[in-house]
């Protein structure tokens, strides 16, 4: 999915995400908890929201049903490692890459020619 990066696409996103995992369990008869719908809707907005405030240019979204995940990838075009921020109680925002990194199961980042890629695996199942 091509983020255009306008307000409305951290959104789109999300919606475009729960369809995935909807037809994921409809056509391939894939068990997709409802926490997983919730969980991987909070990720894809951690990671389109970073992408959008902290990357110049246009970004994309991958979801891909991997074991018993759903591989979220964003690819920016910013040349950085994002790193999360020390344990801050009184910190207001700027948590979403620790919260990205404790609801994964498989967290990596991958520096490629022209940006980044940023993978979240979240599992399918409760447990």
């Amino acid at each position: 999915m091509a983020l255009r990066g306008d307000d409305g696409c951290i959104a789109e996103a999300r919606r475009f995400a729960a369809d995935f995992l909807t037809r994921a369990g409809t056509l391939l008869g894939v068990a997709v908890s409802a926490r997983a719908k919730d969980l991987t809707q909070l990720v894809v907005s951690e990671l389109v929201t970073n992408a959008r405030k902290y990357a110049p240019g246009p970004a994309l979204m991958e979801l891909r049903i991997v074991d018993a995940t759903v591989a979220v990838t964003v690819r920016d075009g910013a040349r950085v490692r994002p790193v999360a921020r020390g344990t801050d109680a009184h910190r207001v925002g700027r948590h979403g890459l620790e919260i990205v990194q404790a609801l994964a199961q498989r967290f990596h980042v991958q520096l490629e020619p022209a940006g980044k890629r940023v993978t979240a695996h979240i599992a399918l199942a409760d447990g």
